[in-house]
């Protein structure tokens, strides 16, 4: 059984043009999120807070992606690709060698509520060509639980109560990600075999979870490494994201949106970026 090892706490933080974030990332959790980079959420009612989006900007060296619960966001890159997603769609991209990309909302008022996580490339994947997919919601692998939850396995492979096998839409990946959205109804509890040498990862974005210690909205719990990783929600039942994958335990150099192994390789990102040659 995986045993929780410690507890983190999302920061209220701004990025893009102003719009409101919490988010877990940063230098000091590297390591516990490997391969994952950081863990942002946006979640407003209020334009203000989300409106000014994400203008066109650069990425190398790793993944976004970017999982919408409510309202819309549009995509678009260097290489042609444009897209809407709403509620339960994913947008998968490939930053590799190089990309520039805008995200934008698509409303100017109600709710606008999801995620969006880096994912790390290995050294010798940096440098490879970017890609992108979306995902619909209506192709994204689905369970219903017996006392009222849900699974939707938007990457990797999982084993729901020891019985019920889902496989992600996402052909497998070096860094061998997992990403799950989880609903527990009132006092619901589930069991879930994944990625059994990796650490586990849970955001809580609703609700809590009951464990050693309450695990409430806005916070990270990290799992060890195990078998079985056994959840149970509060009174007020639980929605939540679970994540694994590889650690790559590679050295981190990353300035904004560029990450890389070594300092030299983000000088040259920098520069590639000034002189119109990061997406060629």
């Amino acid at each position: 059984m995986r045993t929780l090892e410690r507890i983190i706490a999302s920061t209220p933080t701004r990025d893009g043009d102003g719009v409101s974030i919490n988010r877990i990332g940063g230098r000091a959790v590297n390591a516990v999120l490997d391969p994952f980079l950081l863990i942002d959420e946006i979640f407003s009612d209020q334009a203000s807070d989300y409106i000014g989006g994400f203008p066109e900007h650069p990425h190398r060296g790793m993944e976004t992606i970017t999982y919408m619960k409510a309202g819309r966001m549009r995509h678009r890159d260097h290489m042609g690709n444009e897209g809407v997603i709403g509620a339960g769609d994913v947008q998968w991209m490939t930053a590799g060698r190089g990309v520039l990309h805008s995200e934008m909302p698509e409303q100017d008022s109600g709710l606008l509520h999801g995620f969006q996580l880096w994912l790390n490339l290995p050294a010798n994947e940096k440098m490879k060509p970017a890609a992108y997919h979306d995902i619909a919601s209506a192709s994204i692998p689905f369970a219903a639980l017996p006392e009222g939850g849900s699974v939707s396995v938007l990457a990797g492979d999982v084993v729901i109560d020891r019985e019920n096998t889902l496989r992600g839409a996402l052909p497998a990946l070096s860094t061998r990600p997992l990403l799950l959205d989880v609903t527990l109804s009132a006092d619901e509890s589930i069991a879930m075999t994944f990625n059994q040498q990796d650490a586990a990862l849970v955001f809580v974005y609703e609700g809590s979870l009951l464990d050693q210690q309450t695990i409430v909205r806005g916070q990270l719990a990290v799992y060890s490494q195990g078998e079985t990783l056994q959840l149970q929600a509060g009174q007020a039942g639980a929605k939540l994201l679970a994540l694994s994958g590889r650690a790559l335990k590679e050295p981190i150099a990353q300035h904004g949106p560029f990450v890389m192994n070594t300092r030299e390789e983000i000088d040259e990102a920098i520069a590639d970026y000034r002189s119109g040659q990061l997406a060629g």
